[in-house]
Order: structure tokens, then C-alpha cells, then sequence
């Protein structure tokens, strides 16, 4: 986890499966992330350069959270569920089993 800033947020996507969300927070906590800096991703607010997106992965039936970490934020018109994260570029950087 050297490779987490942990004073930086990290916004979780958990694709409608709401039944999931605790187990999906416990993971990130147990893998160095700070209960107060995991934010519920919405499509109207988008993180900043250096925050990561924890995604459930693979929907509908993921086995793992994929962790990327964002490198630019760029303004898009909101698409759809994906809304004004459609300007966001991301690495992949660590994959969390759940």
C-alpha cells in the first residue's frame, strides 16, 4: 500500500449493488484506506487529480475492487450514470479482492 496516499480520497463505485457497500468499505479499510475519506461516487461530482476510484469489478457480479488512481479531470457534459466522470482519466493500480 506504499503506493496509497491515504489523505486523499478515494470515491467508490459500487454500480447499484447497494448490497454490497459494507463489504465493499471493510475491504478498503483492511487494505490502508481511511473510513472518512471513502466517499460514495455520484455522477454530479467528480474527484480531484491524485484522489482513486475504487470500482466494484466486474458488474453485475464482481469478484474484486479495481483501484485507480486519477490523473486528469477535464469538463465533459454529463452522459447518462457515468455524468461528469466521462472527463475523468485514470491508472489502474491495485486490485482488492471481496
Amino acid at each position: 500500500m506504499s503506493q496509497i496516499d491515504t489523505t486523499k480520497d478515494v470515491y467508490l463505485f459500487v454500480h447499484g449493488r447497494m448490497d454490497l457497500l459494507q463489504k465493499s468499505v471493510d475491504a478498503l479499510i483492511a487494505n490502508g484506506f481511511q473510513r472518512e475519506k471513502i466517499v460514495t461516487a455520484v455522477p454530479n461530482k467528480v474527484g480531484n487529480v491524485g484522489d482513486y476510484m475504487a470500482m466494484l469489478w466486474m458488474p453485475p457480479n464482481p469478484d474484486h475492487i479495481k483501484i485507480q488512481k486519477i490523473t486528469k479531470v477535464e469538463p465533459a457534459e454529463p452522459v447518462g450514470m457515468i455524468g461528469l466522470w466521462k472527463g475523468v482519466t485514470k491508472e489502474d493500480i491495485l486490485k482488492i479482492q471481496i
